[in-house]
């Protein structure tokens, strides 16, 4: 019997989830359809855009994703601390960016003078907003309703875009974390629609990359353009990589941008090797710290969804999510130890 989406992403598991979204009957609505030979491209830079501007409005951050033709990856991460830190009125007026709202939470935007009573009614709307903005479940709601609408309105037609709710796999530990945004930011080099990470468009990984090249842009080109603000080397859209620890450290993913980079592009050439299974002994050093030898991270690169059910991470944590949340069983848990080994 299936279980509910609220005993399947839970804070008490982790904070980092993996979400995907198919078109119906994996459609290529967001490609191009062969038979007419009309392109819809455009819309994968509908949900790219839609899924960052929802990152800077949720307490979900955006770590990786890849929008293709047919569907759209998302590894996202809540921060409750940030949620729970919002004022009354700034969840309102981010409420107020997504939905209308009520006539009280109107009315208190305006400035208009509140009964004691209203107050206490909008700070529970409040409250029940507050939650929405830090649940997965809405942002995807609020991502796919949107596409949907507006693809439906350009075709002119009614009925679904998406085949159903998204799809989600909990992202235990860091090996899973990492592993997983590889997976995700190599899908067009997989697919073979982009040779490399830095051509494969409408990926966090391409975005990353490009913030990283225009940060350290020769002086000299720079110095021929209207001077502006220094570029970051990070996107502001996607949560940076903080390095270190993830208790000790600063607000970020717990790994060097350098060393993913390093480890994507190395992966990515192992991806298109003609020769499947051969591996070149040069692993990037990031595997050995994570105890992940080379033919178990092609793998995870390439089967990670596939691979995996709803929680993905070592078997130890594994079994002691299933065990806090009630689940008797644990699907995948074989995968687990083969590939995240203890």
């Amino acid at each position: 019997m299936p279980k509910p989406r609220k005993s399947l992403i839970s804070l008490e598991a982790t904070a980092y989830y993996h979400c995907v979204s198919r078109c119906v009957r994996r459609a290529f609505l967001c490609g191009e359809d062969h038979q007419t030979g009309r392109s819809f491209e455009h819309r994968r830079g509908w949900i790219e855009d839609r899924l960052l501007e929802l990152g800077q409005v949720f307490a979900i951050e955006v770590c990786g994703y890849a929008v293709m033709q047919n569907h759209t990856h998302g590894v996202l991460h809540i921060d409750q601390d940030l949620a729970d830190s919002w004022s009354t009125r700034e969840v309102i007026e981010r409420w107020h960016h997504l939905f209308a709202g009520t006539a009280l939470s109107q009315r208190h935007l305006r400035g208009d003078e509140l009964l004691e009573a209203e107050h206490q009614r909008l700070a529970e709307e409040a409250e029940t907003w507050r939650e929405r903005l830090s649940s997965v479940s809405w942002f995807m709601r609020c991502l796919n309703e949107r596409i949907a609408r507006l693809a439906n309105e350009e075709d002119a037609c009614t009925g679904r875009f998406w085949e159903g709710r998204f799809k989600s796999q909990a992202l235990l530990d860091d090996q899973a974390v990492i592993a997983c945004m590889a997976y995700v930011d190599l899908n067009p080099v997989r697919a073979g629609i982009a040779e490399t990470p830095e051509d494969s468009d409408h990926t966090s990984i391409q975005r990353r990359i490009r913030a990283l090249q225009a940060a350290v842009e020769p002086e000299g080109a720079r110095a021929q353009q209207t001077p502006e603000p220094e570029a970051p080397l990070q996107p502001l859209e996607l949560l940076p990589f903080a390095g270190g620890e993830r208790q000790d450290g600063p607000k970020g993913l717990p790994f060097h941008l350098p060393d993913y980079l390093e480890l994507v592009n190395w992966t990515g050439q192992a991806v298109r090797d003609d020769k499947r299974g051969a591996i070149s002994q040069d692993l990037p050093p990031i595997l050995e710290r994570l105890g992940i030898d080379g033919q178990a991270w092609l793998r995870l690169a390439t089967q990670f969804e596939s691979s995996f059910s709803t929680w993905v991470g070592k078997a130890e944590h594994v079994h002691s999510t299933c065990r806090r949340l009630g689940h008797r069983q644990a699907r995948g848990i074989s995968a687990c130890r083969l590939l995240f080994p203890s």
